[in-house]
């Protein structure tokens, strides 16, 4: 099986009295110093990487750990991690939870996460929604320099896609005819699927997060959105790097991190180390429209 681009993942949730960020748990590689060095902290507003995304309320990417505000440094890359990006979940103005993706930094370690940006107040920008910041591994040098000179119009290209419908996009083929705009590209470095995540943060701007996956290292081995269907939930869209499209296989039972996740609105991460699960919560407005489930 091949490793995933996201190393680890960790939630952080509000305290009851919302002054402070406290672990909720998190996946992380065996061995790890990192939970260990966690399940002990808290963060207030603008400290360490999750405090710092929920002062700004919105999506935080930090390239490098060294030397930066981030206060686990040491214990980060004694286990092989040396960047993350930190997403603000926001329901109205009532912060529901952070949650940071870990990335390394190894040679093969291909693919991208990527923050995408419109802010109807900047007259630069416009109607279109530009590249704020992105980690795209080691052998993306093409694909990032082509990325930071693409713009995308609403409902236009895979971030303009969740941009537009306020909903998780899944592109399990980004050749061409799939929507994706920056096709030939992503083959030449082998970037072959796409999910964009709307991100629910207050205020008129608007920001989208994708991640996409290269052949050697997926984003996720599996990857489901799940949907309100009537009075039930069902798996709307799904693909699994071993048995590839689960779409019109009429799953209507979710995982339970799925489950949970569906009941509380606040991104959940099963315990199960041989097939870990973070369920995401995609909200609109304050109501939750999906949810998105990775099995790293």
């Amino acid at each position: 099986m091949s490793r995933s681009f996201i190393r680890a993942v960790e939630v952080w949730l509000p305290s009851e009295d919302a002054t402070l960020l406290e672990f909720a748990g998190g996946h992380f590689p065996p061995a790890s110093r990192m939970p260990q060095v966690s399940r002990g902290m808290c963060f207030g507003r603008g400290e360490g990487l999750p405090g710092r995304a929920w002062d700004l309320a919105a999506p935080v990417v930090l390239h490098d750990f060294a030397g930066s505000y981030f206060r686990r440094t040491e214990a980060a890359l004694a286990d092989g991690l040396n960047c993350g990006m930190a997403w603000p979940i926001f329901a109205g103005t009532a912060l529901r939870a952070v949650v940071v993706f870990f990335c390394g930094d190894d040679e093969a370690h291909a693919g991208a996460i990527e923050l995408w940006h419109n802010d109807p107040a900047n007259p630069a920008l416009g109607h279109d929604m530009v590249l704020l910041d992105g980690h795209y591994g080691r052998t993306a040098d093409t694909f990032e320099f082509i990325s930071r000179r693409t713009s995308f119009r609403r409902g236009t290209g895979l971030p303009g896609m969740a941009w537009a419908s306020h909903a998780p996009v899944f592109l399990p083929d980004l050749g061409r005819g799939s929507g994706f705009l920056r096709a030939d590209g992503a083959q030449k470095v082998g970037i072959n699927r796409g999910l964009a995540l709307p991100c629910s943060v207050p205020g008129p701007q608007a920001f989208v997060l994708t991640f996409l996956s290269a052949l050697g290292t997926p984003i996720a081995q599996r990857v489901e959105v799940w949907r309100p269907l009537a009075s039930t939930w069902t798996l709307a869209e799904g693909f699994c790097e071993t048995q590839g499209s689960l779409a019109g296989l009429a799953i209507r039972t979710p995982a339970p991190e799925v489950a949970l996740c569906r009941d509380s609105a606040r991104p959940v991460v099963g315990s199960a180390p041989a097939a870990p699960i973070v369920a995401l919560p995609v909200l609109d407005r304050g109501t939750l429209v999906a949810v998105v489930a990775l099995q790293l």
